[in-house]
């Protein structure tokens, strides 16, 4: 997350604008939601999911309001700074000078288009430079109040790389340990049952996870950026996999095959519904990116409105579909690996296995970029004037300038030789007694 003011960036229109938020906050944490609506039953897993929707709504109504804010601060330092400079240029010219050029002249040496925007009407708070977030908290908090913005929003991150850690290995097991055959039926598995040979299943979901931190683990150290079309393969791999699951359910259930009677409510698996939703609207982080570049931003509140409500709808659209077409106990933590092992719901085994593969293919893409966040935010807490941080010290480090690492040992060298020889003189002295 960058810590301060950088460039817009190209403009779009609004709905271009709510299409991106739509994409951010609709990924693949949504592939655990059947399941915990399964568990905590619809009528209180809706009123939750509703609740959190409107919470993510207001807060982002109140980030929204922050960067309008951060805009007028910055306009108006920029309009004092100017008002010094052009009292400083007019203090250049003599007592005749001034007389003669008259009371007028500070505006006239201005510039027309500064004049025109302090006579009309020139709305301060509206969002033209993209402020980010960790800026407007400098701007905004004390020194605590930043240091907590940037717990938060590291412990957000560690969360979703958490989870997405998971996710990874546990896909790759399912397909590398399940038979996706459709002569197999429909097996259940357990963690001690053997993968190959003597490989348990849950030995290699530590296989896969540790082949997965080894690879993407590095790239943490680079510094990483989506590209267009990276961003337009992934887009495309979630909304074919979602839209095939939501028709695949939902012909199973108009067929009358539907095998699903969650319960209404079950109080017992509410915090397990908590902990999978809290993060379903979560893009408050990245609203400086998507917000500045908007146009036309006079109607943003209607749209951000409805672009929620499209969210919410699609996340009770794959919920109920799941719970309803799959039973309880058939319903698995990744929604995807409900369909793998179902050649009655889906008798294609190529469409079973990139079902099976898709969090892979997208969490991978998004694993390094986290990570690399993650690693600049833990920077910023943790940065000190001078541009060093506590645990690593430039002047521990010759390698770094071998130049000043020489001139500091003399120096230091020097200054000992001083002490040294001020000591000796010192000891040689005839005592007073």
């Amino acid at each position: 997350m960058a810590g301060g003011i950088t460039e817009t960036g190209e403009l779009y229109s609004p709905y271009v604008g709510m299409v991106y938020m739509f994409n951010l906050i609709v990924g693949t944490g949504a592939l655990t939601m059947p399941k915990a609506f399964a568990t905590a039953g619809w009528a209180v897993s809706l009123a939750l999911i509703c609740i959190l929707a409107f919470m993510s709504y207001m807060t982002t109504t109140f980030v929204i309001e922050a960067m309008a804010a951060a805009n007028a601060q910055l306009r108006w330092k920029r309009r004092e700074q100017d008002e010094v400079n052009d009292s400083d240029s007019t203090s250049d010219y003599s007592d005749d000078d001034v007389i003669s050029r008259g009371r007028s002249d500070p505006v006239e040496t201005r510039p027309i288009l500064s004049v025109q925007n302090r006579g009309g009407a020139v709305d301060h708070f509206d969002i033209v430079e993209r402020v980010e977030m960790g800026q407007m908290a400098s701007m905004f908090f004390n020194k605590v109040g930043v240091n907590m913005f940037y717990i938060c929003i590291i412990v957000y991150l560690y969360g979703d790389l958490a989870i997405y850690a998971a996710a990874v290995p546990m896909s790759l097991m399912e397909v590398a340990c399940g038979n996706h055959s459709c002569n197999a039926g429909s097996l259940t598995y357990n963690d001690t049952d053997s993968c190959w040979g003597p490989i348990r299943r849950k030995d290699a979901y530590r296989i896969f996870l540790t082949i997965f931190i080894l690879l993407l683990g590095p790239f943490t150290f680079f510094n990483l950026q989506k590209t267009k079309y990276l961003q337009i393969m992934t887009s495309l791999m979630r909304w074919i996999a979602f839209s095939m699951m939501i028709v695949l359910a939902l012909m199973r259930i108009g067929a009358g095959q539907g095998e699903g009677h969650p319960p209404v409510a079950e109080f017992g698996g509410v915090p397990n519904l908590f902990g999978v939703c809290v993060y379903s609207f979560m893009c408050q982080h990245s609203l400086p990116s998507l917000i500045t570049p908007i146009s036309r931003k006079r109607r943003l509140g209607a749209l951000l409105l409805g672009d929620y409500a499209l969210i919410l709808s699609f996340y009770a659209l794959l919920s109920f579909t799941g719970i309803f077409c799959f039973a309880g106990d058939a319903l698995r933590d990744m929604y995807t690996l409900s369909f793998t092992g179902r050649c009655d719901v889906l008798d294609v085994t190529s469409l079973r296995y990139f079902l099976g593969l898709f969090p892979v293919f997208t969490i991978s893409t998004n694993f390094p970029i986290i990570a690399v966040t993650l690693r600049n935010n833990w920077k910023t807490l943790f940065h000190r004037d001078g541009g060093s941080y506590p645990w690593v010290d430039p002047r521990c480090s010759p390698a770094a300038d071998p130049a000043a690492a020489r001139g500091r040992w003399r120096s230091a060298r020097t200054t000992w030789r001083r002490w040294w020889a001020s000591r000796a003189r010192t000891r040689a002295l005839p005592s007073s007694t």
